[in-house]
């Protein structure tokens, strides 16, 4: 049981970091759009392509803490006492990215949507990027039972390197939606744009993913090992794959499969890391099976699981389907050209 609620919590993981990761990469374009008349039509895209499902994706981060703390309390205590201060960071971007993205578009005073929307791109940027620290610093080991917080289990080079790949891997996937979502509003003049920033994105994790090999072989040796052997370099190989096929449809403009190749290879990368990390909850301090709570805790854990997967995952599915069709929004002639809002002058 101990084994298949540590699955079910990397699974909520790679869930997150796909459907919340999109959200985090539209956001982190949102801030290199430029000025007020360059980047409107990006932010109107961003604006509409969010709007639907953002508040539902990141329901997957209420799961893994709920799952964290109820089948794995010393994990989350040891995790949450070592690093308080990266994840007190994260919440923080959370709350004000929601509160940017939901102020900026009701807004009608040019200087208001302004500071609004830096809080939502910024805190696009600053969330994933702590919250990839912590990743690091559970992978290096740097997170243990009684161990007190210190800047060095979050600011190290492969707390630094996961961070800055999760901002890449968010930039990928949301480049890579944002492309798709151009072509169903029909933003023809945003389909290059997005595609361009696409391959880039791509590019910057494949060259981050090499400058991690010796980053991460002495300073987070037993993931380091469980990633280049074993199952654990068959995912990762996957992983690049569907990475390498997200490029090609890209490139041959196949946008609605290039988003299932560009989710799979960001979720077979986190699976890849749960199969490195195994049979350990916290390298290489404390197992899955130590860490686990108490047996009829975990079998009602999984049992509510199983509950919420048959009344919440249809749900989903629909959800994710419809906005996909685009059917969550209907779409006005003035949204399709991205007419001024009265107050864009003021």
């Amino acid at each position: 049981m101990a084994a298949l609620s540590a699955w079910v919590l990397v699974i909520a993981i790679a869930a997150y970091a796909c459907a919340g990761g999109t959200d985090y990469g539209a956001g982190f374009w949102d801030l290199l759009a430029g000025g007020a008349e360059r980047g409107k039509r990006p932010r109107w895209l961003v604006d509409h392509a969010m709007a639907p499902v953002w508040e539902v994706n990141n329901v997957w981060l209420i799961f893994v803490l709920v799952v964290m703390w109820t089948g794995f309390p010393t994990v989350f205590q040891a995790v949450f006492s070592a690093m308080w201060l990266p994840l007190a960071l994260a919440a923080v971007g959370l709350v004000l990215r929601g509160a940017g993205f939901a102020l900026r578009k009701p807004t009608r005073r040019l200087a208001q949507q302004r500071v609004y929307g830096a809080m939502f791109a910024i805190s696009s940027l600053v969330t994933p990027f702590f919250l990839g620290t912590v990743l690091g610093g559970v992978a290096s080991g740097r997170a243990t039972v009684g161990t007190a917080a210190s800047v060095d289990a979050w600011a190290n080079g492969t707390s630094v390197l996961v961070g800055l790949l999760a901002i890449a891997a968010t930039a990928f996937l949301g480049a890579v939606f944002l492309c798709s979502d151009a072509v169903r509003f029909g933003a023809e003049d945003l389909v290059d744009y997005f595609r361009r920033r696409a391959l880039t994105a791509f590019a910057a994790v494949v060259v981050l993913a090499l400058i991690g090999l010796p980053v991460t072989h002495d300073d987070a040796r037993y993931v380091w090992v469980g990633l280049t052997r074993g199952l654990g370099l068959l995912l990762v190989m996957l992983a690049a794959v569907a990475g390498l096929a997200t490029v090609l449809l890209l490139w041959r403009r196949s946008f609605g499969w290039s988003r299932g190749t560009s989710v799979a290879s960001v979720a077979l990368t986190v699976v890849a890391w749960g199969f490195a990390q195994r049979p350990y909850a916290l390298p290489t301090s404390l197992t899955v099976a130590e860490a686990a709570g108490a047996a009829h805790t975990l079998r009602w854990l999984m049992i509510v699981t199983g509950i919420a997967v048959v009344l919440v995952g249809p749900a989903l599915v629909l959800l994710y389907r419809l906005d996909t069709m685009g059917e969550l929004e209907e779409l006005t002639d003035a949204d399709t050209g991205a007419a001024r809002t009265p107050g864009d002058n003021l």
